[in-house]
């Protein structure tokens, strides 16, 4: 089967769907498919080897001035392809600036317009490259975002397109109320078009068919996989009698980074906990330092502040060994997480995790076995249930173990090729 996977880079940082998507495209064609990432927007960060080749589409530069300025919406192919170089991209996609979702409102509602929005040149640019260099038997649309071109895709390349829901509605509730609905009926009006859809778990397919509009029992479930050889540990990992509480997320509020720093600090008062220390890693805009500092001034005036360490942004070496060095995992996200990676990630090095009972997260326990769940945004829960299994190390050895064989079971990147392939090829016979 060739596959096209399409998807949409997140400028300068890294972005769990685009390392899914790329393990996913890896993985399927260590099946035997052959799979063609291909990024839009900007180009992907990843922290293993791209699955990609093609040139970058929907260029983000291209397409946010050609929203802004109606003379550039017919520009000559070799400028558009300059534009969307990559070098360029990484150049002007930067992480020194938050990007507004209010800001990009028109833009998403134009490029969901499809043919008939601002960047129709662009969009014909990505289909006339597809029908005639690529020649797909079935699109994978991994973020309906990208929806605005289902139409012209099916009446062009007669093959059936996929889309995977995974995360979509974390930007769309950003959009002022009237972008937002006007994005939504969109969505819902391009994906009438599409074969059917996959969601990263069961909780989120249930949300997205409510929140969308979508007929249920067109979402399959495909959880998703990892890489398990890159979370082997790399070399003797050395633990002593302080216990490590690990954080591995971006450094941002959304991701309840302050709400487990809080939770620290009702931890440092309880009695009888073993001797701890905190080490975060990920991914910090430079907009975020203030909120990174923040917290480390709550550390220090709780009385914990030389137990509080952030490490950057690790490789994917670094990552591995980070997580083997922990005792214990948490990423108390605000909003309901639709994949949680990184615990994947926790459990292949056998690291038991604590997270808010909300989203993705009570199913993957649930299927894992693999941790504790507290009420949502409740710090005082959250500390209590880490001091619970700080002071209990058979408990963390248990959880840690059963969440490692169930990754290595039913969450490694074959598992999700496999699924995957399931789905394409059920929607390929009923075309």
């Amino acid at each position: 089967m060739r596959i096209a996977s399409i998807t949409a880079g997140a400028g300068g940082m890294y972005c769990g769907s685009c390392m899914k998507d790329n393990t996913l495209a890896h993985a399927l064609q260590a099946l035997g498919h052959e799979c063609l990432l291909i990024p839009c927007y900007t180009p992907l960060r990843l922290d293993e080897p791209s699955a990609s080749s093609s040139p970058i589409f929907l260029g983000g530069l291209t397409m946010y001035l050609q929203q802004q300025y109606s003379w550039l919406r017919r520009i000559p192919t070799f400028l558009s392809k300059w534009m969307a170089s990559a070098w360029l991209l990484r150049k002007v996609s930067g992480s020194a600036v938050k990007i507004d979702a209010g800001q990009l409102a028109p833009m998403t509602v134009s490029m969901l317009r499809g043919l008939e929005g601002n960047q129709r040149s662009e969009i014909n640019r990505l289909i006339d490259w597809l029908a005639g260099d690529y020649q797909p038997d079935v699109v994978l649309l991994t973020n309906v975002l990208l929806s605005g071109i289902i139409p012209e895709l099916k009446r062009r390349l007669k093959v059936p397109i996929v889309t995977t829901l995974q995360g979509d509605d974390i930007f769309l509730e950003e959009l002022p109320a009237p972008a937002r609905q006007e994005a939504i009926e969109l969505i819902r009006k391009n994906c009438g078009d599409a074969s059917g859809h996959i969601a990263t778990c069961h909780y989120y397919a249930d949300f997205m068919a409510n929140y969308l509009g979508l007929p249920r029992d067109t979402i399959s479930v495909v959880y998703p996989g990892i890489e398990l050889e890159h979370f082997k540990p790399g070399g003797d990992i050395v633990k002593n009698d302080v216990l490590k509480v690990g954080y591995l997320a971006r450094i941002a509020s959304e991701k309840g980074f302050h709400q487990l720093v809080d939770a620290l600090g009702l931890l440092n008062q309880m009695p009888d906990v073993p001797a701890w220390r905190f080490q975060a890693a990920g991914y910090c805009a430079a907009y975020r330092q203030g909120y990174l500092e923040e917290n480390r001034q709550k550390a220090i005036t709780a009385g914990w502040g030389d137990r509080f360490e952030y490490l950057g942004e690790p490789d994917r070496a670094a990552k591995a060994r980070f997580l083997h060095s922990l005792d214990l995992f948490s990423v108390p996200t605000t909003y309901q997480e639709p994949k949680g990676l990184y615990l994947l990630e926790a459990w292949a090095c056998g690291i038991p995790v604590v997270q808010p009972a909300h989203g993705a997260f009570p199913e993957l326990i649930q299927v894992t076995q693999g941790g504790v769940l507290v009420p949502p945004g409740d710090s005082q829960a959250l500390a209590k249930a880490i001091a619970a299994l700080l002071r209990d190390a058979d408990a963390r050895h248990r959880l840690g173990i059963q969440g490692k064989q169930a990754v290595q079971e039913k969450f490694s990147a074959t598992a999700m090729a496999k699924a995957t392939v399931k789905v394409l090829e059920q929607v390929a016979r009923s075309k």
